[in-house]
């Protein structure tokens, strides 16, 4: 039922702000229900699955239905983790897989997609060599799993995505479908925890109480993707209506990544605001650039309150974590709270062998062999070093050299730096343990174009 108010018939056309107000409520109504009856999380996982697969399969993706699924998946993965209702831990990313897949199936990919196989079969090394340097306990199957799906949905994504033309009025739908669960798990958060004053107990560390109880780092990174969607909105939907209650979204949404005191997705989403607006105001005309300026300004003070009023509820501790401050005010060591030990132990493992690599699962051993503690990787940048050796180091330029490339031909697309800025920083302080930095990464990649302006048929006039 996700999109009955959206779509009449088959075309897809300008969305108003009436059925916007609907699936709003919609995702109202579901974090209201998940929150009050936990098992219900399930019933709607199964439900949006089974609705997509349909939906896409009736419509054969012929306005990129499967990529408005995958989107909705993405948004959607944190949420039902977090409430217990994912039936295997990497189901967001295998059903991204499987809907991207589906629409590949209608519509095919670009020629020019043959970096992005390379890029996805030089990977799979990395498990022939896990298979002889894992543990005799570690669960061969999950640890290729945890550390290769995410990788592998953003392969999948770029196949998809790569020179891939799609319409603004499509795209906004596709961003559309990414900002709804994400709304339903902020709502989810509210219900949650609806004051932040018993949950300051922990002081300035990441806080899994104003978390909804999940991973501050993941909540923290979904939160700060909304923000980026419904900040963008404002300067791309020409509807005062939807604008108003954008912002009003927009606000609450940064409050919630904001008292996670996980830094990671916040700073994040305000470098990837800077980007998208810095090539958005140049490819504007004079006129619309003063427009720009004085919007930037409006949300500025808008920052401003938010940031004061979060100060306010966390009784200042929100400014000692961003000051890299204790509760009692004493400067912290380690600004990157223990990541560059995990980076240094990583590069260690690639600087022993560089060739292949550890093999894929193997590195979160290998730290408890050297450090005694066994912490799963943060950092996919040193994670694919260490696990794949050289051809990591492949890997890894391909994911970067390819889209600078693309963008050096084709600029039509706002949200390039913004959505590449996200994936790359993203995966430095959270690597791909879901599926949104690497879904994000396949968004950069595609062609935007105009809508079709369909001709006016006028009668002939006869004597």
């Amino acid at each position: 039922m996700i999109l009955y108010w959206v779509y009449k018939k088959n075309p897809i056309k300008k969305l108003e702000y009436i059925n916007y107000l609907k699936l709003l409520l919609l995702h109202l109504l579901i974090a209201v229900v998940v929150y009050m009856y936990r098992p219900a999380g399930q019933f709607l996982l199964f439900g949006t699955l089974g609705f997509w697969i349909v939906y896409v399969i009736l419509k054969e993706n012929k306005n990129n239905e499967a990529l408005m699924a995958a989107a909705y998946i993405s948004g959607a993965e944190v949420f039902y983790r977090m409430t217990g209702s994912m039936v295997f831990y990497e189901t967001g990313k295998y059903s991204v897989i499987l809907f991207l897949l589906i629409g590949m199936f209608y519509k095919g990919t670009s020629v020019k997609t043959v970096s992005y196989w390379f890029y996805l079969l030089i990977l799979f090394p990395g498990v022939v060599v896990a298979s002889f340097t894992l543990d005799y306990d570690v669960v061969f199957r999950k640890a290729v799993a945890f550390n290769l799906s995410g990788p592998v949905t953003l392969g999948v994504s770029a196949l998809y995505c790569y020179y891939k033309k799609i319409t603004k009025t499509q795209f906004n739908y596709v961003l559309l479908m990414l900002l709804l669960p994400l709304i339903a798990n902020m709502i989810f958060l509210f219900l949650y925890t609806p004051s932040v004053g018993e949950a300051l107990m922990s002081g300035t560390n990441s806080n899994y109480a104003t978390s909804g109880g999940y991973g501050p780092n993941q909540i923290s990174t979904v939160m700060g993707m909304g923000a980026i969607i419904l900040f963008t909105r404002f300067f791309l939907i020409k509807n005062k209506t939807i604008n108003f209650i954008d912002i009003g979204l927009l606000a609450l949404m940064s409050y919630r990544a904001i008292i996670t005191f996980s830094r990671g997705g916040v700073l994040t989403a305000v470098i990837c605001i800077l980007a998208f607006i810095a090539v958005y105001f140049y490819k504007q005309d004079s006129k619309e650039q003063s427009k720009i300026v004085f919007k930037m300004g409006l949300f500025g003070i808008i920052g401003i309150m938010i940031w004061l009023f979060t100060a306010v509820k966390t009784e200042g501790l929100i400014v000692n974590r961003y000051t890299n401050r204790d509760a009692a005010g004493r400067l912290e060591d380690d600004i990157t709270t223990g990541r560059a030990e995990l980076i240094i132990t990583e590069l260690q493992g690639f600087y022993y062998n560089p060739v292949i690599g550890i093999g894929v699962g193997k590195g979160k051993g290998m730290r408890s062999e050297m450090t005694g503690t066994a912490t799963a990787s943060h950092n996919e940048i040193s994670r694919l070093l260490s696990e794949h050796g050289l051809l990591g180091l492949v890997a890894i330029l391909i994911l970067i050299l390819v889209p600078i490339i693309f963008w050096t031909k084709f600029k039509n697309n706002y949200y390039f730096l913004a959505f590449l800025a996200f994936w790359f920083l993203t995966i430095n302080h959270s690597a791909m343990r879901i599926a949104l930095p690497g879904f994000v990464y396949g968004l950069a990649l595609l062609y935007i174009v105009n809508d079709k302006k369909h001709p006016v048929h006028r009668k002939r006039l006869t004597d």
